[in-house]
């Protein structure tokens, strides 16, 4: 903002012209923390390369606004000029205006600190109230949290809604800085669109809108801290002034708004009668294992299904596998989820499914296993265990006694027949005789005559392969970056069986396949933004879901168990989603 104004022939004493002033002047030594505070530097003469304080323990509200003032008194000219800025004080206690500079005629100015004192909130009159206090006092956000004292790995939803009062209007909102929830699973939950609801909020009329719902599950036990959500807000504000038909009049401005900073205290799970079978469940489940059928002939195959169904973390325990006899072919098993999240949390089904088949007839039983879960609401650890199955084999070929007859080896003496000890030397080695063969004029002379004529074309097609590999520098880089991709993806299969191994190398393969393709740094963005920016380059969504889902899966493992077959199928997925990509982009 700027102003001028040009005064002339004011009878008044003017000022000395050789004296220089710069100089602070500010509303008030002392101010409530719900006031406001204005400060503005002045001086007689103009200048350059004003810099301001850093006005510590304040926000700037506004600013700066420059004020120009010249005037003429008896042929002599006098001249001010200002800068000013309306502060809001961030926390209560004494704080210092720090010194502002100045050049004037090659010359640096500096004001004089002040001191400030912020004390706690006091009533002000409703005509003394700023367009920012009445902002602040008709827009609330909040995070409202299920529950402040879950168990480890229990579900916690946060959900964020916006109160706004019917005296203002919101025009438009954008989020500054979204949470990263350390120690938690996490899982957003999408809004399609947003629905704006009435509510009271502290006994007064408001309306709402819910901004962002996120549903955790804690990884560590003790007190974790939520980050806050901020928004920076449009909004109208109403004035005390009337338009020409009497209306009253609304003002636009910008306010940040945050949902502060919770914590909530993750209580540990107990250790007094935890089961070795525990594996982490926590949640309320039922335990299967069945099998396809129970008779059948040998070379037959048969499925054996291990599932938890019920309502808890389903994508953060490892499911107990079956103890099957040797006798049995067994292959790895096929992982299969069926889950849905909602704010109470993660709820359907995981499975594992074994394809068996048997070599021989006979009778193998499978021992029952057993499945333990902590349920937060009864406090305590339930175990379910399953019946044994015996499975018939009916025809095919006997079973072979594991023990066998050793056999022996006899060592018999050989005798020798006097006078036929050299029987075996020839007497007549049919012995022929080498020729020698000349070079010159053999078929070797020609070709290494012959080469050179060869080899000049090859030489001039593999001269301009190189000058254009040289040229196309975008292509090196991303031949460079695909081989980085392919190298990590190479250090993920070796180390298969080892969890955080694993799952690092394949981030950093999955993440270094997207640099080669959209030439970005994909490790700096969240999920939704990679998912964005794939399905501008014209992927489709299943490909899309499956790469979103990989990275899902290598942030899971770093809390939750995964087996070997969960690693070898996430290698295997990652190879078809990288091979989808490549003829999409």
């Amino acid at each position: 903002m700027f102003l001028f104004a040009l005064v002339l022939f004011v009878p008044t004493q003017a000022q000395d012209k050789d004296e220089v002033l710069f100089e602070v002047k500010l509303s008030k030594k002392s101010l409530g923390i719900n006031e406001r505070l204005s400060v503005e530097f002045s001086m007689n003469r103009d200048g350059d390369n004003f810099q301001p304080p850093d006005f510590e323990g304040f926000r700037v509200v506004m600013g700066p606004t420059q004020s120009i003032s010249s005037m003429w008194v008896n042929g002599v000219r006098s001249f001010s000029k200002s800068y000013s800025y309306i502060l809001a004080p961030t926390a209560r206690g004494t704080f210092t205006i720090k010194q502002a500079t100045i050049v004037i005629d090659g010359e640096t100015y500096k004001s004089l600190p002040e001191k400030v004192t912020v004390t706690a909130a006091v009533d002000k009159p409703s005509d003394e109230k700023t367009v920012d206090d009445i902002a602040s006092e008709n827009l609330h956000l909040v995070a409202e949290v299920s529950k402040t004292d879950p168990y480890l790995n229990e579900p916690v939803s946060v959900v964020y809604k916006l109160y706004v009062s019917p005296a203002i209007n919101v025009n438009d909102f954008r989020p500054l800085d979204n949470p990263k929830y350390n120690n938690f699973w996490s899982q957003d939950l999408p809004l399609t669109r947003y629905t704006v609801e009435n509510t009271t909020y502290q006994g007064k009329p408001y309306r709402y809108v819910i901004l962002k719902r996120v549903v955790l599950y804690p990884q560590k036990s003790g007190k974790l801290e939520i980050e806050p959500l901020s928004l920076d807000v449009t909004l109208d504000v109403p004035t005390d002034k009337r338009d020409f038909f009497g209306r009253r009049t609304y003002r636009q401005t910008n306010m940040t708004v945050s949902a502060g900073r919770r914590t909530i205290n993750v209580k540990a799970l107990p250790l007094a009668g935890r089961p070795e079978s525990f594996n982490g469940a926590v949640g309320k489940f039922d335990f299967f294992v069945s099998t396809s059928k129970e008779v059948l002939n040998a070379s037959e195959s048969l499925q054996a299904k291990v599932s938890v169904k019920g309502k808890g973390n389903l994508k953060l325990f490892q499911l107990p596998e079956p103890s099957l006899p040797s006798a049995l072919e067994v292959y790895e098993p096929e992982f299969d989820e069926n889950i849905r999240t909602t704010l109470t949390g993660m709820q359907g089904e995981v499975s594992n499914s074994y394809t068996i088949v048997p070599a021989y007839r006979g009778k193998y039983p499978i021992p029952g296993i057993s499945f333990t879960y902590f349920d937060p609401e009864l406090e305590k650890y339930i175990t379910q265990s399953s019946e044994e199955i015996t499975i018939n084999v009916l025809e095919g070929p006997q079973r072979e006694s594991p023990t066998k007859e050793a056999t022996t080896t006899r060592r018999q003496a050989v005798t020798v027949e006097a006078g036929s000890q050299f029987n075996f030397i020839k007497l007549k080695p049919n012995l022929q005789e080498i020729g020698y063969k000349f070079f010159f004029g053999s078929t070797g002379f020609y070709l290494w005559l012959l080469s050179p004529v060869l080899l000049i074309p090859i030489a001039v097609l593999f001269g301009k392969k190189r000058e254009a590999i040289a040229k196309d520098i975008e292509g090196s880089k991303v031949k460079k970056a695909n081989k980085l991709a392919r190298k990590y993806l190479s250090t993920a299969k070796k180390a298969l069986g080892n969890k955080e191994a694993f799952y690092v190398a394949m981030e950093k393969a999955l993440h270094n396949y997207l640099k080669a393709k959209l030439k970005i740094e994909t490790s700096e963005f969240a999920k939704e933004k990679i998912a964005a920016l794939l399905k501008e380059k014209g992927s489709d969504s299943v490909t899309i879901n499956g790469f979103i889902g990989l990275i899902q899966n290598c942030e899971m493992a770093r809390y939750s168990p995964f087996s070997n077959v969960q690693m070898q199928q996430d290698y295997e997925n990652a190879s078809d989603v990288i091979s989808s990509l490549d003829k999409q982009l």
